[in-house]
């Protein structure tokens, strides 16, 4: 097999889409998480449906959307509905699979901060664009999946603005606040792959081939478990690598360089 190379965003993408099953209804943005719907598609989950906060179901995007408005996603779709519907009538009903997520800062329970970094609301650090459909997707899908960089900054052990729910402070909290959905159970970064133990804190479950995890404890802002049956992640493919350089994303608009 030829020595491949690839950025860390296609890393990313290829592993999620490899959590996706056929059939799947995912509610998707643009952008990364839209690359690894349309790679899965392409490869194992013919049959997977994606679904857009702007009411679209089933979308066949000829091209790559530039917003979750785009008119290339109605083209070929199975239906077109309100936005209300597609949250009440879909979402909450529990008719979702995955809701694929992602923000500036993910916790050790899996919760979610993109409204802002600072302690005082009203004078921020930095004010981010906030919850768009996030704060409802990660309540209701049946399970989440989160696509973020591994760096300490991203990684505090507590946010500082929960802007979607992962399990809150810890077992049984979603439960507890009438959230249905499971919750993120997985975090896919560029090192490897987290995943909620029994207690519902985020650990090391997998890494990527040729990191380590020492550099994943190193980037992480508490005390990062390391499961004892740690396991590594399937080589990239050309295969993968060439349906989203060629086909999903051939100006490298979300690909970053791709290599």
């Amino acid at each position: 097999m030829p020595n491949l190379t690839y950025s860390s965003a296609e890393l990313m993408i290829i592993n999620a889409a490899r959590l996706l099953r056929d059939g799947d209804a995912v509610f998707v943005g643009v952008g990364q998480p839209n690359l690894a719907c349309n790679l899965a598609k392409r490869t194992h989950a013919p049959n997977l449906v994606m679904i857009y906060e702007a009411g679209v179901i089933g979308a066949e995007p000829a091209r790559l959307p530039l917003s979750i408005g785009d008119p290339t996603l109605v083209s070929g779709a199975l239906s077109v509905v309100s936005m209300y519907d597609i949250f009440s009538l879909y979402l909450q009903r529990g008719n979702v699979d995955v809701g694929f997520l992602g923000g500036a800062q993910i916790d050790r329970f899996g919760n979610i901060n993109a409204t802002l970094i600072g302690s005082d609301y009203t004078h921020p650090k930095v004010r981010l664009p906030g919850s768009g459909g996030s704060q409802e997707i990660s309540a209701w899908a049946n399970r989440c999946y989160i696509m973020t960089p591994h760096q300490k900054r991203r990684f505090p052990e507590k946010v500082d603005f929960m802007t979607s729910a992962g399990y809150l402070d810890g077992k049984g909290e979603r439960e507890k606040a009438g959230l249905r959905g499971k919750g993120p159970l997985a975090v896919v970064t560029d090192l490897g792959i987290l995943e909620p133990d029994e207690t519902s804190e985020l650990v090391l479950t997998a890494l990527h081939p040729d990191k380590n995890a020492q550099e994943a404890i190193d980037n992480t802002g508490w005390p990062l478990k390391v499961a004892d049956n740690l396991r590594t992640t399937e080589p990239i493919t050309e295969k993968e690598l060439g349906i989203l350089r060629e086909e999903l994303d051939p100006t490298g608009i979300y690909l970053k360089g791709g290599g």
